[in-house]
């Protein structure tokens, strides 16, 4: 039986790991974990917020995720936002779905990601 998500992998190319990084820990706040040394050989970076781990793993013919997202829940949905616009970020409003306040952004390789916070939380 599933119990909980443990991760979300997404791609990126060889040789992105700086602006990974740069991007998931100064724009959006979360924290690198260190690789075990086996998977750490095959490049990428792994990254978390609180119980939210993204693992970006290096692919070759590499694609970015244009439609296939994480939806992260975030808090103060409006402040955070303004974090993402104030490091050049893209901020993308969207009001299809009912009962939540969201925005899709990039992550620096192109990735698409969905930022959500339900109404009256």
């Amino acid at each position: 039986m599933i119990a909980a998500l443990d991760h979300v992998q997404l791609a990126a190319p060889a040789g992105s790991e700086p602006a990974l990084r740069t991007y998931y820990v100064d724009v959006l706040g979360m924290t690198e974990l260190p690789k075990p040394p086996v998977l750490a050989a095959r490049g990428g970076c792994w990254f978390q917020a609180g119980p939210v781990q993204l693992h970006l793993g290096i692919e070759k013919d590499f694609r970015p995720a244009r439609k296939a997202h994480p939806g992260l829940r975030v808090t103060d949905i409006e402040a955070y936002a303004s974090r993402l616009e104030a490091h050049d970020a893209e901020v993308r409003w969207d009001t299809g779905l009912p009962g939540h306040l969201r925005f899709f952004s990039h992550d620096p390789v192109g990735n698409r990601l969905e930022f959500l916070e339900p109404v009256g939380a």
